[in-house]
């Protein structure tokens, strides 16, 4: 009986929940689809750069990245910060990795072939929330832009 009541006014403990495969994807698609929105121009080109990152990075078939946008898009739609997608990031991933992950973001930003000021600077603030640094964040650019040319 003392057992049970210990249970029923002890406070539950929390998991430590860590992202699975597909919920990385969304949550680093997401953080894309919030950049192709801060310039008020959600661009066909972004939102295609967005897919084809996705396959890259998560080794995708273009229907599964497909869904995986659609997903992203309507997070998105529900988010209240960056903070919930990068949380699930900075758990899960390395510095390396984080790093790719900002070099596609760049990509996203560069595929309508101009980076607005909002998207530069929402790019710091991702950057700075995945514990990058300036030098990690300008090696990212300049990988992003070199693949274009």
């Amino acid at each position: 009986m003392i057992e049970s009541l210990k249970k029923l006014f002890s406070t539950p403990e929390t998991e430590d929940h860590k992202p699975d495969a597909r919920e990385m994807a969304i949550a680093a698609t997401a953080l894309m689809v919030q950049l192709s929105r801060v310039d008020n121009d959600e661009d066909e080109r972004e939102l295609q750069a967005i897919v084809d990152c996705a396959i890259k990075a998560h080794h995708l078939t273009r229907e599964e990245a497909e869904e995986i946008l659609s997903h992203a898009l309507e997070q998105a739609d529900h988010a209240t910060s960056l903070y919930e997608f990068t949380e699930q990031i900075n758990e899960s991933l390395g510095q390396e990795d984080k790093q790719s992950l900002l070099e596609n973001i760049w990509h996203v930003a560069l595929a309508d072939d101009r980076v607005d000021k909002y998207e530069e600077h929402l790019i710091r603030r991702m950057a700075d929330l995945l514990h990058l640094n300036h030098r990690e964040f300008v090696q990212a650019r300049h990988k992003a832009e070199s693949a274009r040319s």
